[in-house]
């Protein structure tokens, strides 16, 4: 397998050409704060927009090929395309070679100049991204992901079958190959299951244990399995994946059972918003004012007009805090290293007691966007505050680990799906103040827990 690095990335619809990044820069490499010097260049205007100068660490660099005096190499260690000045000629061949405008003549001292993403730093962070006032840089930093459990076997057999664009496989890969082969799979009736996770024609769909309990009982299946496996004197993983509609509505008796007993298992839900596997139901998660084939737009039962579901969605996530569990924590897939850090933390936390893990999954079918825009709208959920991603355990309390004080107005999430297109402006106004009123009471949680 290939390596992963770390990496600069740039919003060009968050950037307003201020310049703070290049000053930065500038001061960081040549002492001072003369703009052209920067290794980073921000071009453009105000009326065409911004574009990105800078080396994007080529994994097949074009400079280093041009390059006649071998002065340029790849660091297959940190992924940073250097520079050894006692080889270069200053031909400048290379600045023809680069199609990002990444290496340049620096004037200033007479020879060029590129990023190497400070990686020598003494945090090993580029510093132009904070230095950047509006997060137009971001320094994304989940290679390690794909280093640490790369080479890792994949626990889930090939060949099961999703809907186009869905990101519950990614999940649930990735889940099953964090938590490891030591592990009893729980999955109950919904997408996971449907997409072969239990396997089909006297084959499992996973290289581990998995069974398919009803949706009303898989968390006392699950914890009854644990406590057998405790009393013969093996250690294993209890994890189950369950969709929001088995675990907030028929299956939350059992769920909140096993919490309140503090089993030691992990309950991981993928909350798509409804019960999509069986025809895009109404759960008690889906949002106001959605779509689904229960909560039509148009007529309704009784030839009553209907337009989207007309309650607010049950906030699971809060309910299983209340519980006191050993750990609780919102994800999503749109972030995938702060999903990964508290996978590790519910791993951990199963051993002692009941972990929770609720992962908000966008359903390209059941909410109406194309399969190739799952990631911009689970991103675009994190970025109005309509998902925010927190985590709490007893100790600590509750904690924001993504805030977002700046966010965007809530329609820039809701005009990404089809499934909000008929809201009326009293519903979004309805949604946007929900969003606001479910952020202001998380803070006041947090507050008061850290207090």
């Amino acid at each position: 397998m290939g390596r992963s690095y770390n990496t600069i990335a740039f919003d060009a619809a968050k950037c307003d050409g201020c310049g703070d990044c290049m000053t930065a820069c500038a001061t960081v490499k040549t002492g001072s704060t003369d703009k052209s010097r920067s290794r980073i260049q921000i071009v453009g205007d105000e009326s065409d927009g911004f574009e990105l100068a800078l080396c994007r660490q080529c994994g097949d660099p074009k400079c280093v090929t041009v390059c006649p005096a071998a002065a340029l190499t790849k660091n297959f260690d940190s992924g940073v395309i250097e520079w050894n000045a006692s080889k270069c000629v200053d031909c400048l061949l290379c600045t023809v070679g680069c199609a990002y405008a990444g290496i340049a003549l620096d004037e200033g001292v007479g020879h060029v100049a590129k990023c190497d993403m400070c990686y020598a730093s003494p945090d090993g962070a580029p510093a132009c991204v904070p230095a950047c006032p509006h997060d137009a840089l971001t320094y994304i930093t989940t290679s390690r992901i794909y280093n640490e459990v790369g080479d890792w076997e994949d626990l889930f057999a090939p060949g099961l079958a999703g809907c186009q664009g869905c990101n519950t496989e990614l999940l649930m890969r990735h889940t099953l190959r964090r938590v490891g082969p030591e592990t009893v799979l729980a999955t109950p009736p919904g997408c996971v299951p449907g997409m072969g996770s239990v396997g089909f024609n006297g084959t499992t769909g996973t290289k581990v244990p998995v069974f398919h309990p009803l949706l009303t009982n898989t968390a006392a299946m699950l914890a009854g399995i644990k406590r057998q496996y405790k009393r013969v004197g093996r250690e294993v993983n209890a994890l189950a994946i369950a969709g929001d509609g088995g675990a907030s509505d028929v299956g939350f008796q059992s769920l909140s059972g096993a919490a309140e007993r503090n089993e030691q298992i992990l309950f991981m839900v993928v909350d798509n918003e409804g019960y999509m596997n069986t025809g895009m139901q109404r759960s008690s998660c889906t949002p106001y004012g959605a779509w689904t084939s229960t909560t039509p737009i148009g007529k309704g039962s009784g030839g009553m007009p209907s337009q989207g579901k007309t309650q607010d969605a049950k906030n699971l996530p809060l309910i299983m805090v209340n519980h006191r569990c050993e750990y609780v924590a919102t994800a999503s897939t749109a972030y995938m290293q702060d999903l990964y850090d508290k996978l590790d933390k519910a791993i951990q936390a199963s051993k002692r007691g009941f972990a929770y893990l609720h992962v908000y999954s966008p359903c390209t079918t059941g909410w109406r966007f194309p399969t190739d825009q799952n990631m911009e709208v689970a991103r675009k959920a994190v970025e109005t505050n309509f998902v925010m991603l927190w985590e709490y355990n007893p100790k600590d309390g509750l904690e924001f680990t993504r805030p977002v004080d700046d966010p965007l107005p809530v329609t820039e999430y809701l005009k990404a799906m089809g499934r909000f297109r008929h809201l009326s402006p009293d519903q979004i106004s309805h949604i946007q103040g929900k969003v606001v009123e479910n952020l202001a009471f998380v803070k006041q949680m947090a507050h008061r827990q850290s207090a």
